[in-house]
């Protein structure tokens, strides 16, 4: 299927406009344990239903993919990627960073997303090769040229199945690039973490990890605002990539010698 993406993002606003009203108007309700300190809330399965429901209708023709409940829908070749609340730890805990990320899937590039953080009142929004804005802004990323001005942030550490394997390139990672960086944090959201990089809040962001809800929309917000987003070994990314970095231009080379790097170190912790 060929479209303009730009003729689907007042659907895509209005679906995640029905998601942040049941987000700021619900509690979390009963949890769902998906793992080793992974859960799922009420809120979370609320949402994921209205928003599927809301684009089957508008668009049929178009499958769909959301983080609780997998693909419900199959597309010719185009899918929406819906985290229905991204961030669900902090929700859960009334820490504001969290919200909807809804992209569109072309095949296995990302080519519109919408990221909405009701708690911050803040929209982002962008379709391939029409740029990205912020509450209807155009915004820009970071032009630092140099690690050591930089604020990066980081993907959570790994719970469930596998954690422990996992962490083990994530802890040396932080630890290379708090020798390196000016400033590492780690928000709790995929989408506060892209959303971030596109408005130039924070330099760069990279996440060892790459689930399509989680990163469809804001690596497009991202790279629509001048960032660039790539896989751990600097190919594009997809929805095929291992890992999501994305960077302010100057400094992507640096941050990826330091993920190869933190990978090395953990090839060679194992093998001891």
């Amino acid at each position: 299927m060929t479209l303009d993406a730009r003729a689907l993002l007042p659907i895509a606003e209005q679906a995640v406009t029905i998601a942040s009203h049941i987000i700021t108007t619900k509690l979390p309700g009963a949890v769902t344990a998906k793992g080793d300190r992974d859960m799922a809330t009420e809120v979370d399965y609320a949402v994921e239903h209205a928003v599927r429901d809301f684009l089957a209708r508008e668009t049929p023709e178009i499958g769909f993919l959301g983080e609780e409940e997998g693909i419900t829908s199959a597309g010719d070749g185009l899918m929406w990627a819906l985290d229905p609340l991204d961030g669900t730890a902090n929700f859960t805990h009334g820490i504001p960073l969290c919200g909807t990320s809804l992209g569109l899937i072309d095949h296995d590039r990302s080519i519109l997303g919408v990221i909405d953080l009701p708690f911050l009142s803040t929209r982002y929004a962008a379709a391939e090769t029409a740029g990205a804005t912020a509450n209807g802004h155009p915004i820009s990323a970071s032009t630092t040229d140099a690690l050591e001005a930089a604020i990066v942030s980081v993907g959570d550490y790994a719970v469930g199945k596998g954690a422990e394997a996992k962490n083990r390139v994530r802890l040396p990672l932080n630890y290379q690039l708090a020798t390196r960086v000016q400033r590492v944090r780690m928000f709790g959201s995929a989408a506060v973490d892209l959303a971030w990089v596109a408005e130039g809040k924070t330099d760069a962001c990279i996440m060892l990890s790459n689930n399509p809800w989680d990163t469809a929309a804001g690596v497009l917000i991202a790279r629509e605002a001048g960032a660039i987003v790539t896989d751990i070994d600097g190919t594009p990314h997809t929805t095929k990539a291992r890992a999501t970095i994305a960077a302010a231009p100057k400094i992507l080379a640096d941050l990826i010698e330091l993920a190869v790097g933190a990978e090395k170190v953990a090839d060679r912790s194992q093998l001891q």
